[in-house]
């Protein structure tokens, strides 16, 4: 048994990353959907279809617990997922919930009302799926109120990133951080809700200024993954190696995520 980690392209990487290294013992299998990348372009229904088929790659290859480090397919899937389609001893998470518990400064699993938070407005940006699907509003709904959320579509940044066209990444998030702008001036947080745009961090932060706290996803995923891994120690084993897949080019996407985490990473066809 091992982790398995999903996503639609080489943005998960960040979660991968961070989980080995805060659990580095830990067997993960990461997926990686290149070949019907990027998700965030796709409607609700391709997406579930496409996140299933994937998750189930991962389940066959004997993961018990899958994490998806993908935002669109955790804004338009999960819910659906867990709902109509997972098997009774699989789970599948998300990567909203953490990021919201940190942005309104709950602790893993407070399922208390919803109160008043300090942060009032949230600038969010994302894949147009992930924007049309409201689901971090609905997550965080459940746990704030009286939050502001102001949702900037990012398209192109995905693409720009996975072609290693970091030029033009910096370009795009420039001019989406100035459409941001012109809806929601002042900010106080943003959250960056796709697993790729880490890779942005700097990119940003220079654009939204010092004084906005910029939340992203690797490390509240992995740290959120060791508590329940805690309490749930049966979803974590070591009877299968960990791994790297794809569905697409391997030698082309091991190139890209050498570049991406700066050492050497080789993929296998899923």
């Amino acid at each position: 048994m091992a982790i398995g980690i999903f996503d639609s392209g080489l943005g998960g990487m960040t979660v991968f990353d961070a989980v080995q290294q805060h659990m580095p013992d830990l067997d993960i299998i990461y997926l990686g959907d290149h070949k019907h990348a990027p998700y965030g372009v796709r409607d609700a229904d391709d997406i579930y279809r496409c996140t299933t088929q994937a998750v189930q790659i991962l389940f066959d290859q004997g993961c018990d617990l899958v994490i998806l480090a993908c935002n669109t397919a955790s804004a338009a899937a999960l819910r659906r997922m867990q709902e109509h389609w997972l098997p009774s001893d699989k789970r599948v998470l998300g990567v909203f919930v953490p990021m919201i518990e940190a942005l309104t400064e709950r602790q893993w699993g407070d399922n208390s009302p919803p109160t008043q938070v300090a942060v009032q407005h949230v600038a969010l940006f994302a894949t147009p799926a992930t924007v049309s699907s409201r689901a971090f509003q609905r997550e965080l709904a459940f746990r704030a109120i009286g939050v502001d959320v102001e949702a900037q579509a990012c398209g192109g940044v995905v693409d720009a990133i996975e072609d290693g066209d970091f030029i033009l990444a910096d370009a795009l998030v420039q001019s989406h951080v100035d459409a941001l702008h012109r809806k929601m001036p002042h900010p106080q947080a943003a959250i960056l809700g796709c697993t790729h745009y880490p890779l942005m961090h700097d990119a940003f932060q220079k654009a939204l200024g010092p004084r906005v706290k910029i939340f992203s996803q690797a490390n509240l995923v992995a740290e959120s993954l060791q508590d329940y891994l805690q309490r749930h120690p049966d979803k974590r084993g070591t009877q299968v190696k960990g791994k790297l897949l794809t569905t697409g080019d391997p030698v082309k996407v091991s190139q890209r995520a050498t570049q991406f985490l700066k050492r050497p990473l080789t993929f296998e066809s899923a």
